[in-house]
């Protein structure tokens, strides 16, 4: 008679053989793969995304700080990971499935840059790839990443891939070769020392600290209260050297926020301007998410109105969050070129145009990646038309404040200096209102870096309308 397989008692369980065990994932790694997928295949933000993820995951700190490194360092890094991985890789890498593509950056970016022993990165990065792709690409990612670890780090590999001067100063600095020629032409073109480009690519390629804006505070209670130190810019700044500026009270009450200090000196460029008359009427024309119009409300003077408005209704609604409890402030949902209110009705004008925001890659790690050169010129056009618009809004004798988060001389000096050929525009000089900043100087102009200011590379240009 046949015997009955015996069935596992209470403490007995089958066992697995080794290779079909499912593998413990990694909390930081699988955190970081989600924002590169999310990235990649969404085009999300990860500055947005991440601490969405990781409040949802309850990381320790330890793992949030590893999985923060790992997402923001690979989306810095593709290019130079790209260019390995297509020397290792038989076929395209536009062919890869792209969460294999996105695996395989992962793994490489621990092993070049981190130096992560191959054993945990190979290891880890081949787990995730069974449980996120299956066990068929895992072969793949193993023999890829094994191979990039044979290859050594970083400088290594930037020896393997050779080059020219710039396409090497590209890679090393993990840009794109047409944002490191608009880097050169902004900090001097030709004259430009190159090692103060190399030192100005790699400051922008830095994870940059936290900076927060004391509103409705002093700023000494803001930086006892963060344990940060006071901005060397700003009257109103503190930067933060760690910990989560979301939990401090300061900042959930609206009386602080968080916000790079170059930000913070447009703001002021606007409320410092020399002005000939009233100074009763101020506009934030592009305002969305509030940030600067956040600062104008806390600085004006009494007795002026301030009017915000942004052509997106949800950027609106941000704004409107950012100024409630403030007086004397209107949000409009409109487009700056198609105004509502009547030409010359403001005394001061704030535009903050948008951009490429080459001046903000350290914060936005993936944007460097999305664009093109191809983006620059229906920009202008945008910037132009705006600038036009903000010009007709402000009265005789008013001034308007031109900014934009990029040093791109297209979409910089070129517009600033195109509506200045008007016979009723004037340029004011940037730098005399700013004498504590050094370096700040761009011409008439202003021009804030990551390397000699460490804040966002921020364009500044003031205009008075004379006629």
């Amino acid at each position: 008679m046949t015997r009955p397989p015996r069935r596992p008692g209470p403490k007995q369980g089958r066992r697995r053989h080794p290779a079909t065990r499912r593998p413990v994932l990694d909390g930081a790694r699988l955190t970081a793969y989600d924002v590169l997928d999310g990235v990649s295949s969404r085009e999300a933000y990860a500055n947005l995304l991440l601490p969405q993820l990781l409040r949802e995951r309850d990381l320790d700190e330890r793992d949030a700080a590893f999985a923060t490194q790992l997402a923001y360092g690979t989306l810095r890094a593709q290019g130079t990971l790209d260019a390995i991985l297509a020397r290792l890789v038989s076929r395209p890498l536009a062919e890869l499935d792209p969460r294999v593509l996105d695996l395989l950056r992962l793994g490489a970016y621990q092993l070049i840059d981190l130096r992560v022993p191959s054993h945990a990165a190979v290891d880890t990065t081949v787990d995730l790839t069974r449980a996120v792709v299956g066990t068929g690409a895992s072969g793949l990612v193993n023999a890829v990443l094994r191979k990039v670890a044979a290859g050594g780090d970083r400088s290594q590999w930037l020896a393997t891939l050779g080059g020219d001067g710039d396409e090497r100063l590209a890679l090393a600095t993990n840009h794109p070769r047409w944002i490191v020629d608009a880097w050169r032409d902004a900090l001097g073109g030709s004259s430009t020392d190159p090692a103060e480009l190399e030192q100005a690519l790699l400051a922008d390629d830095a994870a940059p600290e936290v900076h927060l804006v004391a509103r409705r505070m002093p700023r000494d209670a803001l930086a006892e209260e963060s344990g940060g130190e006071p901005g060397p810019w700003s009257p109103y700044a503190v930067r933060l050297h760690g910990g989560d500026p979301g939990r401090l009270p300061s900042v959930r009450s609206g009386a602080a926020a968080v916000q790079d200090e170059g930000s913070q000196l447009a703001g002021l460029l606007l409320a410092r301007a020399p002005l000939q008359g009233r100074d009763e009427a101020w506009l934030d024309m592009c305002a969305g998410p509030g940030g600067k119009a956040g600062l104008l409300a806390a600085v004006r003077p009494g007795g002026v109105r301030l009017t915000a408005v942004d052509r997106a209704r949800h950027r609106a609604e941000l704004v409107r969050s950012a100024l409630a409890g403030e007086a004397d402030v209107e949000v409009l949902a409109a487009d700056g070129r198609r105004p509502p209110w009547q030409p010359g009705s403001f005394d001061r004008v704030l535009l903050d145009a948008p951009c490429t925001g080459l001046g903000a890659l350290r914060r936005r790690p993936e944007v460097r990646w999305r664009r093109t050169p191809d983006d620059v010129p229906p920009l202008v056009e945008l910037q132009t038309g705006l600038l036009t618009s903000a010009l007709a809004s402000v009265r005789v004798g008013g001034v308007v404040a031109y900014v934009t988060c990029s040093p791109h001389a297209a979409e910089t000096v070129a517009v600033a200096d195109a509506a200045a050929e008007r016979d009723d525009v004037e340029v004011l000089p940037v730098a005399r209102l700013f004498p504590e900043v050094p370096g700040i100087a761009r011409g008439d102009h202003g021009q804030l870096w990551p390397h000699r200011h460490g804040t966002d590379a921020m364009f500044m240009a003031l205009l008075r309308r004379t006629r």
